[in-house]
């Protein structure tokens, strides 16, 4: 298996955290880590099977470094490629917009020729509406620091045999 690229944006440390996490639950030698804030497009498109990790702020949005990160989004082919994504976000204070940042990244690498891998049962969460729901399904892992974050490593260990078998 070749390794898997994960690209995190962080603010306030919790998705940088929680990508740690995900990473050692890869396995070290199965995945690398990028700050997005230090990627260029080149680093990402060097890679078959993508994560993106991403936390959600405000309505929806993007965290900053993602923010200025996506248009390099358009400038690669994401044919071929595996993307699999991960997003926090705080379901009681924005049950509203609960992880919507999702949708941007996925119709992105969709639009540019990947294919999304990893979705998650939205069952466990309290949220009233979600752009990043299909089929009753979230468009990959989420976490909720804020109110579950006894649950963060359970799901990111379960996430990742379902990942890794779509990653073969």
């Amino acid at each position: 298996m070749d390794k898997i690229g994960i690209f995190y944006g962080s603010t306030t440390g919790n998705t940088r955290d929680v990508t740690r996490i995900l990473y050692e639950a890869l396995g070290k030698n199965q995945a690398e880590m990028h700050d997005i804030r230090e990627t260029t497009a080149l680093d990402m498109a060097a890679y078959e099977k993508i994560i993106f990790a991403v936390s959600t702020w405000g309505t929806g949005d993007l965290q900053d470094d993602w923010e200025e990160f996506f248009p390099n989004l358009n400038s690669i082919d994401f044919t071929g490629k595996t993307v699999a994504i991960m997003a926090l976000g705080d379901q009681h204070n924005y049950p509203d917009t609960f992880v919507n940042c999702m949708l941007l990244l996925a119709e992105k690498a969709t639009e540019r020729g990947g294919r999304i891998v990893g979705e998650t049962s939205t069952e466990g969460y309290e949220f009233s509406a979600s752009m990043a729901v299909r089929n009753k399904k979230f468009l990959g892992l989420v976490i909720d620091e804020d109110n579950q974050a006894n649950m963060t490593t359970a799901r990111i260990h379960d996430w990742v045999q379902a990942i890794k078998k779509a990653f073969q």
